[in-house]
């Protein structure tokens, strides 16, 4: 659709990685020029799909000497449109799909360099071979790339014990808008001299360079796990179990998610398989997951001594705890098919927010008052890192038909629920990025100095303005 003067460009790009990794037929590239939800959808010149890093600084090299814009893209797993081409922009989509080469493991220093295109899954998996746990748990690790969890930052549900991917990256191999490429693969958790330069294009979205491979930080792998799913009486009696909970197990805390009834029920209604954990499904479940170097360790004992106290003091009204692997795994399922349920279910406004874990209660009666006065037909669907302040809070009607008004109104919507966050100090997207969702609304809950420095970061490295053209930064011409 942008016409032959790009012909010498796509010969150019078949002589950097070989014809056949050249995709520009239509029905090639379709997989690649629409988002996951698909709501947005692009289209580019090509797709390329490099091999090496070599590759890809050669194809950055070309793009730059062409002016065309160079989209980056990963397991195409995300949630904001950030990985999708803007149909408005001359571009190549550069695909990490065939970079998946797990370069070393080092178990004595905790580190492990893999390239960007390796699954969240397959990094786990090398992680074990050696004894060693990779952290990071997302429902889609077996399809999402790592590149892409660098690029958006990803969180999970174990940000709570391990942190997020900034956490998790101890250094970063980057091709860089002119195609330079900086060698930043370095295993130190200290290294005190100047700039942390690996921060800037963690969380960046591709705006400013191309992750190719990273070294990442592991952790001792637990020997054992203990789950368990409790009905909470509200939101403030969560923050209850969680505050005792860390009281008494300390860092052997890993994950702490709040789930909504609607949440619990729209995978009930969809998944096959899934099954209601206890016998009533409540307004407020909490699920909770507790993790131990030491096999002998008598956690579920101490859980479930523990959750006598929060019986006592009518923090919960029921729980069951997992006393296999396999219900371990049910347990979780439940929790990790509500996006998917959801997806399956049809429309939806998604909020991904986070406020101060102790204001989660507030925000919760806050927006759903102001939601239910605007819109009272409104279902809210509620799920997240309780643990960590991040929660998912999606928008739909309890009558299917109209959601179509509801798209109607989406902006309005999307408003009561980003205000009420920025007033209780939060941030409209925890953890899944900008992208082209959320990078006019952004204005609104950013200060003027604070998208100036971005946009002076993004000159001094992007001048050319090409590295995933219409992403996270608002235009100039917004205030």
């Amino acid at each position: 659709m942008f016409g032959p003067q790009y012909d010498a460009l796509l010969a150019r790009l078949a002589a950097c990685v070989g014809e056949t990794h050249v995709l520009t037929q239509n029905e090639a590239m379709a997989p690649y020029l629409v988002d996951w939800r698909g709501r947005y959808h692009g289209a580019a010149l090509a797709v390329a799909r490099p091999a090496s890093t070599a590759e890809v600084a050669a194809l950055v090299v070309a793009c730059r000497d062409a002016g065309v814009g160079v989209v980056p893209q990963g397991g195409n797993t995300g949630l904001c449109g950030g990985a999708t081409p803007l149909a408005s922009v001359p571009s190549v989509v550069v695909s990490l799909a065939r970079m998946q080469a797990i370069r070393q493991i080092n178990a004595l220093d905790n580190a492990l360099t893999v390239e960007a295109g390796c699954t969240l899954s397959a990094v786990q998996a090398a992680a074990a071979e050696c004894e060693r746990l990779f952290p990071l748990s997302l429902a889609s690790e077996g399809s999402c790339q790592i590149g892409g969890n660098i690029a958006t930052n990803a969180g999970g549900v174990h940000v709570l014990r391990y942190g997020n991917m900034r956490q998790l990256v101890l250094g970063l191999e980057v091709v860089l808008p002119d195609g330079q490429v900086w060698d930043g693969l370095r295993c130190l958790n200290k290294d005190n001299t100047g700039y942390d330069l690996k921060q800037l294009f963690i969380g960046s979205e591709g705006t400013l360079g191309i992750v190719t491979a990273a070294v990442l930080k592991l952790h001792p792998r637990p020997r054992q796990r203990v789950v368990a799913w409790c009905a909470v009486v509200d939101p403030e009696a969560a923050l209850g179990v969680l505050d005792r909970l860390r009281a008494a197990f300390g860092e052997r805390v890993s994950a702490f998610e709040l789930i909504g009834r609607s949440a619990l029920e729209v995978v009930l209604a969809h998944i096959p398989g899934a099954r209601a954990p206890l016998a009533d499904v409540p307004d407020w479940s909490v699920l909770l997951e507790l993790g131990d170097v030491d096999p002998d360790a008598p956690l579920a004992e101490q859980l479930e001594a523990q959750m006598a106290g929060y019986f006592d003091a009518g923090l919960i009204v029921d729980a069951v705890i997992a006393s296999s692997l396999a219900q371990c795994d049910a347990l979780w399922s439940l929790r990790e098919n509500i996006s998917e349920a959801q997806r399956l279910e049809g429309f939806s406004i998604k909020h991904d927010i986070s406020v101060p874990v102790s204001a989660i209660p507030k925000f919760l009666r806050r927006a759903e008052l102001a939601l239910l006065a605007a819109f009272p037909g409104l279902r809210i669907v509620v799920f997240g890192h309780v643990g960590d302040g991040n929660l998912h809070y999606n928008l739909s009607c309890v009558d299917r038909a109209d959601n179509e008004r509801l798209m109607v109104d989406s902006a309005a919507l999307n408003r009561i629920v980003h205000d009420t966050v920025a007033g209780l100090g939060g941030s409209i997207s925890a953890e899944h990025g900008l992208g082209q969702l959320k990078r006019d609304e952004i204005v609104r809950y950013k200060s003027a100095l604070e998208l100036d420095l971005m946009r002076r970061i993004k000159m001094a490295i992007d001048p050319g303005g090409l590295m995933n053209p219409g992403k996270v930064l608002p235009p100039a011409s917004l205030p």
